[in-house]
């Protein structure tokens, strides 16, 4: 329309829409901005938010020009428009209500978002180069002070390691008394635990022989020290109080060993070299430390030696009982296809019964040719009985298995017919089966197991259908993954009770009827077969248990 030709003036894309939604202009900035536009709709759809607080289902919610043209006020809004996957441009939207139009302008602000954006980065940079000289800095001081304490680190964690490798206490002590002799040049060290304010020797290094367990005790200045967790550096004639004097005088080390501010014990060392120790006692602190943490590890771990086998007794007794409850709950389930066998077997059996007595009164006799024929069908209807009986025998062995327990390859599609055969009493007249199965691999498992949880799973959803109903079973294989989905018709489970019903002892039969074991096993076994199960049900609707099983 001419009438707007004025907007081809505008640097802006400018772009009219009528109150019929119609695009009845576009300025020659939107046609070469917009090169692609082919109808509003489209166009619209391209467009949203670049801040989208909205939670909605409809889509046009989503788009600022469907708000532009809803709203009855002038509109803006900061907007993105994608051109394609790759490309996204950046806009502000203005638009200014005219009687019977929507005069939109685009003004792009992609250069101005990209230049705030580098700014912030040149900032950060620049925040993080300042921030990197001074760690440089303190890194450097750190460096300087690191290479004067290498070596002692390096004889802390010699040590450390000695304490950390054994739980063996004269091990750890023989160990550690060696390595601080040679480390301070000490002619002997010793270890003496505590014992009220007097000390016992139990492990020593470099010494003569020495009287095990005898106390010893030193001078009151020595002892205090010791009890304020300070080492006691001084030169002295004896070691301890009544010890028998040296012939020249020696320096002495005490160094008190403690847990948890609970004097355990103290390291002594005798060296004939008298020097100044600083640095070095920054080394006996932290083996001190080390020293007490190990030393009560180790008693503890002789403590509890006896508790841990009666642990792993009392887990040898949980696992028997586990194997047992898993033993009881097939038997339980033994008993219910026991019980449906049995039902399947009465009518043939009584029908070959019946017929075999008409059969031996009448055969000599016939003559006619029609009683013949009637004797022929229920000759085939005996056949047929007798045929009926030999498959439920048959699949009832394949579903006991008693002799195959060993991990084997099976085809899970025909370990589900199996089942299905042996609990057909539950589902005959009544239940719907449908089969979607997948084509599937031999898997390697154990066959008598898996059955048994089929079953279980099975019952349980003939059992929650009221009436008639339908069964979907379903499986697949794909990326070494088995997945067996067991859906039913039935009532369904309560939210708050689908995360107890793989617990043991949960049931919703009653008592007397269920035992709360039937799933609690089958998860059980379904991790033993490196797999897992998870239950989607609705009140009302029914219940989805999928078994997914990783093959190795």
């Amino acid at each position: 329309m001419k009438k707007f030709d004025i907007f081809n003036q505008f640097r802006d894309a400018v772009i009219i829409v009528n109150n019929k939604r119609e695009v009845v202009y576009q300025n020659y900035t939107f046609k070469r901005w917009f090169a692609d536009f082919s109808s509003l709709k489209k166009f619209s759809h391209n467009y949203n938010f670049d801040i989208c607080p909205l939670s909605s289902e409809n889509l046009e919610n989503y788009s600022p020009i469907y708000h532009a043209l809803n709203c009855k006020e002038d509109f803006f809004a900061s907007v993105s428009y994608q051109h394609n996957r790759e490309s996204i441009s950046y806009y502000d939207m203005s638009v200014i209500k005219k009687g019977n139009y929507s005069i939109f302008f685009f003004s792009d602000v992609s250069a101005q978002n990209e230049l705030v954006k580098s700014q912030k980065r040149y900032e950060k940079l620049q925040k993080d180069y300042k921030q990197l000289e001074e760690e440089n800095e303190d890194l450097q001081k750190i460096k300087q002070k690191a290479q004067s304490q290498a070596i002692r680190i390096a004889l802390i964690n010699k040590v450390s390691n000695i304490v950390r490798e054994s739980v063996d206490i004269s091990k750890i002590l023989k160990s550690a008394l060696k390595e601080l002799a040679m480390m301070f040049g000490a002619f002997k060290a010793y270890y003496a635990e505590t014992e009220n304010k007097n000390f016992k020797i139990i492990e020593i290094y470099g010494g003569k022989n020495y009287v095990q367990n005898i106390p010893i005790s030193f001078d009151s200045e020595t002892f205090d020290t010791i009890c304020d967790n300070k080492i006691s550096v001084v030169p002295c004639l004896k070691e301890y109080v009544n010890a028998k004097p040296f012939k020249q005088s020696v320096m002495r080390v005490v160094v008190p060993v403690y847990h948890l501010q609970k004097l355990i014990g103290v390291i002594v060392l005798l060296s004939y070299h008298k020097r100044e120790l600083s640095e070095e006692l920054e080394i006996l602190e932290a083996i001190s430390f080390q020293l007490g943490n190990a030393i009560i590890r180790a008693q503890l771990y002789q403590k509890n030696i006896q508790t841990v086998k009666e642990l792993k007794n009392a887990l040898k007794e949980l696992k028997e009982t586990q194997l047992q409850l898993i033993n009881s709950e097939k038997m339980a389930s033994l008993g219910q296809l026991v019980a449906g066998v049995a039902h399947e077997i009465n009518t043939p059996v009584a029908s070959i019964k019946s017929n075999n007595g008409l059969l031996a009164k009448l055969i000599p006799q016939i003559k006619d040719t029609e009683i013949s024929d009637i004797m022929q069908e229920i000759n085939h209807i005996d056949s047929e009985a007798i045929q009926r009986i030999s498959n439920i025998v048959v699949s009832l062995k394949k579903f006991v298995r008693l002799d195959e327990a060993e991990l084997q390859e099976a085809d899970i599609n025909k370990e589900l017919d199996l089942t299905l055969e042996l609990i057909r009493h539950e589902t005959k007249n009544r239940i719907e089966i449908v089969k979607n199965y997948g084509n599937l691999p031999l898997i390697n498992c154990y066959p008598n197991m898996l059955n048994q949880v089929f079953t279980n799973i099975l019952v349980n959803a003939c059992q929650a259908i009221e009436g008639k109903g339908t069964i979907t079973i379903s499986t697949n294989f794909e990326g070494e993954t088995l997945t067996v989905s067991i859906k039913d018709t039935g009532k369904g489970i309560p939210k708050d009770e689908i995360d107890k019903i793989f617990t043991v002892g949960y049931t919703t039969k009653g008592v007397g009827i269920g035992t709360g074991l039937g799933l609690a096993i089958s998860a059980k076994i379904i991790e033993k077969h490196n797999g897992k199960i998870i239950v989607n049900s609705e009140v009302g609707k029914g219940s989805e248990f999928v078994i997914t099983i990783f093959s190795k």
